[in-house]
């Protein structure tokens, strides 16, 4: 009874938002993609499924697929910390009724169940287990392992859940799990031991050994039980009004940069936005973890000699926090539009000190990006040039394109799947702001010289810094044209 009031209660808010009916056409498209998706994943499970052992003539082919498992699952693991919401409930409402708070959290896990990516793995897993593992071992033992599989794939799900809310509420540990999961990766890497021989071996134990595909069983109980546990700490009203506190308090300890002058103000006002509001903190975890893209590719042999693609794997981890930061620059301020234009603002030193920060952003990224040096000087010099190019001639051209855009951001959602806020003119920025340097590339190796093409890239990025003063009346302009459109395309709600 009670769960068919909480689903009642959700589907309500969900279909009576004014979010949903704008966005109707959105979700009607977005349906007909995962749909598409499906088909094209049953219909590649099934083919992969019966050529699995052409593919792999000289291994047994459950013990390969085997292998991958825990791969699929570290990628399983990222994948859904960019993309899957956290399941989300208005408790308040019900914390003064006669209900258990066991069923509310109890409903609040349930929900984090129902994700699509715990069901997509099943277009490809029970494929495999009919034309390969029921062949092999009979279908007794073949629904052992998939019961295995599918208690780690939820296992994953909550693991990912309970993760995410450690991740506002108690960083350090994240910070521990995280260097922890990248010194396994070092390992791995180094050759100390393998992470496909040990997903083998584990995956094997649960077909040839009776009762072994219970541990699986009883690691997804006692990662639900640690979100259980979690949940049941932190759901009392003093509890959430002490952390709302907490979180203000932390926040105004930024004071000491009001030293700096209207400079520092600006850096308190803008670590107060994006450390307060769901949205800007989804961006930071994101350029905060694209900081490692370079591990996936800089390790691999075949691209040692692939310059364009050292170019963009230098954009996206010294680049990508500027785009985001400047192509949504006024968008992150849409609920405080009005008072900027009705404030005795210069709006040139408001523009200078974005553009400063966006070069502080780049510079410190930069500098977390030189261990990369362990893979070569080359990589760090494709680095430094993209570097120069980002906040020298992109950070101009972002904030010029930022002015086309008038769609209100509501920054108390998440990032992943959320595309309101997000006009045009953002999806375009994307494509001069990432190609313009590779295409420079190009053309210069298309002549025999790649390292002036790089070269070429930071010159372009000097230009930038040393007509700054130009680009940036060029910039104000601009502004003084768009402003008033601006502000009635942030007035609606």
């Amino acid at each position: 009874m009670l769960l068919k009031w909480f689903i009642n209660h959700q589907w309500k808010q969900s279909f009576r938002s004014t979010i949903f009916q704008r966005n109707l056409a959105v979700n009607i498209f977005l349906g007909f993609i995962v749909l598409l998706l499906f088909v094209e994943f049953l219909a590649g499970g099934i083919y992969l499924s019966d050529k699995w052992q052409e593919l792999f003539p000289d291994v047994h082919p459950v013990t390969k697929f085997n292998s991958y498992l825990l791969y699929y699952f570290g990628m399983d693991f990222v994948m859904r910390f960019f993309l899957q919401n956290l399941p989300v409930m208005s408790i308040e409402p019900y914390l003064h009724l006669p209900i258990r708070k066991s069923s509310i959290i109890n409903y609040l896990l349930g929900k984090a169940f129902l994700s699509f990516f715990n069901f997509f793995p099943f277009l490809i897993l029970i494929p495999f287990m009919v034309f390969q593992v029921i062949p092999a071992y009979g279908s007794d033992k073949a629904w052992l392992w998939l019961i295995s599989i599918t208690a780690s794939i939820f296992t994953m799900n909550y693991l990912l859940v309970y993760f995410k809310r450690q991740l506002a509420n108690n960083p350090k540990v994240v910070g521990f799990l995280g260097l922890a999961i990248g010194t396994l990766i070092l390992l791995d890497n180094l050759g100390v031991f393998s992470f496909s021989e040990l997903s083998s071996t584990f995956y094997n134990s649960m077909i040839n050994v009776e009762l072994y595909f219970l541990i699986p069983i009883m690691i997804l109980v006692l990662v639900y039980a640690m979100n259980y546990r979690f949940l049941k700490a932190n759901m009392y009203p003093e509890e959430i009004s002490l952390k709302r506190k907490q979180k203000v308090d932390s926040i105004s300890s930024m004071k000491y940069l009001k030293g700096l002058g209207k400079f520092g103000e600006l850096v308190s006002l803008e670590m107060r936005l994006f450390l307060r509001h769901k949205r800007t903190k989804s961006v930071l975890y994101i350029g905060s973890v694209l900081l490692f893209y370079g591990l996936i590719f800089y390790t691999q042999p075949e691209y040692d000699n692939v310059l364009w693609f050292k170019i963009l794997i230098g954009w996206f981890i010294t680049g990508v926090m500027i785009y985001n930061y400047l192509n949504y620059a006024f968008s992150y301020e849409s609920n405080y539009f009005d008072a900027l234009l009705a404030h005795n603002i210069d709006m040139k030193e408001y523009f200078e000190m974005k553009l400063k920060i966006a070069i502080i952003i780049g510079s410190v990224f930069f500098i977390a990006s030189t261990p990369y040096l362990y893979f070569g000087w080359e990589i760090l010099f494709v680095h430094f040039c993209v570097y120069v190019y980002n906040i020298g001639f992109m950070s101009f051209m972002l904030l010029y394109i930022a002015t086309y855009n008038k769609n209100r951001m509501d920054l108390s959602k998440g990032a992943a799947f959320n595309y309101q806020g997000i006009g045009a003119s953002n999806w375009l920025a994307m494509l001069p702001a990432m190609l313009i340097p590779i295409l420079v590339y190009v053309a210069f190796n298309a002549f025999g010289y790649p390292y002036v093409g790089i070269v070429a890239i930071a010159v372009i990025g000097l230009i930038g810094l040393l007509f700054s003063k130009s680009l940036m009346s060029i910039i104000l302009k601009q502004f003084q044209k768009r402003k008033y459109l601006m502000a009635e395309g942030f007035r609606k709600k």
